[in-house]
């Protein structure tokens, strides 16, 4: 996961505060998520998925590659 999570925030342009408020949680909680010092629940992980509209393993696996780019 890498910092992925932390730059697809940043992207959207979303401050961990907003994060937290969506996913309705607390910032700490969110920013230990972000920095991997919180295990990620499967339910949290459809939520934050949700949020940058990807799938889950997009946003949590850095070596993800979309099905349709997947040499056969």
């Amino acid at each position: 996961m890498s910092n992925h999570l932390k730059e697809l925030r940043y992207r959207k342009r979303y401050t961990a505060q907003q994060m937290s408020e969506m996913l309705g949680i607390s910032k700490p909680f969110y920013c230990q998520l972000e920095n991997r010092t919180r295990r990620l629940s499967y339910a949290m992980a459809i939520k934050i998925s949700a949020i940058f509209e990807l799938k889950p393993d997009a946003v949590f696996y850095d070596d993800y590659i979309e099905p349709e780019d997947r040499e056969i």
